[in-house]
């Protein structure tokens, strides 16, 4: 019987990262394990990939969509951590063989200009400090079973983070209305799923506001040169050996990202 703690819990979810293992919930084993608590783990599990040689790159929002939180049955965005561990170049694939079951959905991706630190962050005041905006593709990639999992479980797994990847195009916040920034999911050719910038807490502003204002109850803030995920526009879909998922935006210009 496992004796949990932070620290336990961080490693447990390195293993089964490292192992291709999902497990169960551990709310399962930890009922204690609350939100609070969970986002200490997130922190040492962080913390742990540094010592390991990985670098903090950025800042990313989990389940912000309408279609996320449905699908989860979730009703709370959460914020999570990016190193340089999970980035993909822009023709590197989707290394299936060093995860377990991976899904993939569209972000409209943020490059900080201005340091954003919280509390009373704005959508406008967010949008102010950024200095570019991307198209992106996240993959997540749960290490619990069947992506089933509570709020504080998901949090302590660092939101599923996997891998993501950002397109090279860059334009400035001011040229365009996020909200109704339109994107088309397809996998090898098929559209799957549509969505707006609006799906993300009805702007991605907001989102990024949120999440300043989430890392400052935990003393912590976004830095200049950071990247921000804000969060998925769609419901991810599985990627499988060979799929070509494509993210195309109405101004951001296309992403691609291939499964081998």
């Amino acid at each position: 019987m496992t004796n949990w703690d932070i620290d336990t819990a961080a490693e447990v979810l390195l293993a089964a990262e490292a192992e291709r293992r999902d497990r169960g919930p551990i709310t399962d084993e930890w009922p204690e394990l609350d939100l609070e608590t969970a986002y200490r783990v997130q922190k040492r599990l962080i913390e742990k990939k540094v010592a390991a040689g990985e670098h903090v790159i950025g800042v990313k929002l989990g389940l912000t969509s309408r279609a996320k939180q449905e699908r989860m049955g979730i009703d709370s965005p959460l914020t999570a951590v990016l190193t340089d561990g999970y980035a993909l170049a822009a023709d590197e694939p989707i290394p299936l063989d060093k995860l377990i079951h991976p899904r993939v959905e569209p972000e409209i991706v943020f490059v900080m200009g201005k340091r954003l630190a919280g509390p009373g962050i704005t959508a406008a005041t967010a949008l102010d400090a950024v200095e570019s905006v991307h198209a992106g593709l996240e993959v997540i990639d749960s290490r619990y079973i069947d992506f089933k999992f509570t709020l504080p479980d998901v949090v302590a797994d660092n939101a599923s983070s996997s891998r993501f990847v950002v397109a090279g195009k860059a334009l400035s916040p001011r040229d365009l209305d996020l909200a109704l920034e339109a994107c088309v999911l397809s996998v090898n050719g098929t559209v799957v799923d549509t969505a707006t910038g609006a799906a993300v807490q009805g702007h991605p502003a907001e989102a990024l506001a949120l999440a300043a204002n989430a890392l400052a109850s935990r003393g912590e803030a976004i830095e200049a040169g950071q990247i921000v995920l804000t969060g998925g526009l769609t419901d991810a879909v599985f990627a499988h050996a060979g799929d070509q998922i494509t993210a195309e935006f109405s101004n951001l210009g296309s992403v691609v990202v291939t499964a081998a």
